[in-house]
């Protein structure tokens, strides 16, 4: 009887624990929802001492301080920037030409943000499978356009992702649906978003991390794209050519590796050769790829 007393004792109490966990957490979001940031912080307190060991607590402590070193900005200037953006028209209405635009940016107090930083850091050390934690981290590094650590952070998802073998967790330590796929397209969105800049100097950054899935997932045929996309801007056809063969090999019917193969021809001057993969793009490729192909078939057919 006193065993059985024990036990429902102990039931009750990991019982309370949870609901004392979960109130903390959904107590921290409705301060969110009301922008009570002081609130937010005495109950961050108090939620520490209570319960260190729950890991919503450093998702919470990276989001009130993430929040907090946000300041939006309203900003005049010559080129349009953002998804928001006022046109500023001249007084003579024979200037079609805006005077300029105003648009909302973003800033991050640097103080602030590298405390939202050290508390997810904390987090991920006491919870190095949970995925949202590190993910946030890679978020918050592209946000204030830190590319290096941005790169290195997600290289760092890749290295975990070998050794706990795809097993990862996200909010309430619920576990990630189709972790392996999951990461590795979160990574390609990743590396468009690289991309998108535009700036050269961030390819080394995209060869990077496509070198560092291909170590440890040598069929990903997105970072084979990747990597020859990266060699081809860089003038390196011939080892451009390289990834793609081999992602070939592995879907002989991906239009979008073939298209690259064809483009890969094509820039190192063999029009034979591109005009057979711009064929076999036709083939397998949607609408899209078919006009293109065959628009780069009829160019090289001409010269």
């Amino acid at each position: 009887m006193k065993k059985i007393l024990l036990d429902l004792c102990l039931m009750m109490g990991m019982a309370i624990g949870y609901t004392h966990a979960q109130s903390f957490k959904a107590q921290f979001n409705a301060l969110v929802e009301k922008k009570d940031t002081l609130a937010q912080q005495q109950l961050l307190e108090k939620w520490e001492k209570a319960d260190a060991n729950d890991p919503e607590l450093y998702t919470a402590y990276f989001n009130y301080y993430v929040s907090r070193a946000r300041n939006e900005m309203v900003i005049l200037g010559q080129e349009p920037k953002g998804e928001t953006v006022f046109a500023l028209m001249p007084a003579d209405s024979s200037n079609q030409e805006p005077a300029g635009y105003l648009y909302s940016d973003k800033h991050y107090n640097s103080a602030l943000l590298k405390k939202g930083f050290t508390w997810i850091e904390r987090g991920i050390e006491k919870f190095p499978n949970r995925l949202d934690m590190r993910f946030g981290k890679v978020y918050m590094f592209g946000e204030v356009e830190d590319y290096e650590n941005f790169t290195n952070e997600i290289i760092r998802v890749v290295e975990r992702s070998a050794v706990n073998q795809n097993h990862w967790t996200w909010t309430d330590n619920a576990p990630v649906e189709n972790p392996q796929h999951f990461m590795l397209s979160s990574i390609q969105d990743y590396q468009f978003q690289l991309y998108n800049t535009e700036d050269n100097a961030l390819l080394d950054n995209m060869k990077r991390i496509a070198e560092a899935v291909l170590k440890h997932y040598p069929d990903h045929v997105e970072s084979l794209s990747d990597l020859s996309v990266v060699l081809m801007l860089q003038k390196q056809y011939d080892a451009a050519l390289e990834p793609l063969l081999r992602a070939e090999k592995i879907n002989p019917k991906d239009a979008i590796v073939l298209g690259n193969i064809a483009q890969a021809y094509k820039l190192k001057g063999d029009a034979k050769m591109a005009i057979k993969y711009y064929e076999l793009t036709m083939k397998y490729g949607d609408e899209d790829a078919r006009e293109y192909a065959k628009s780069q078939i009829e160019e090289l057919k001409r010269k």
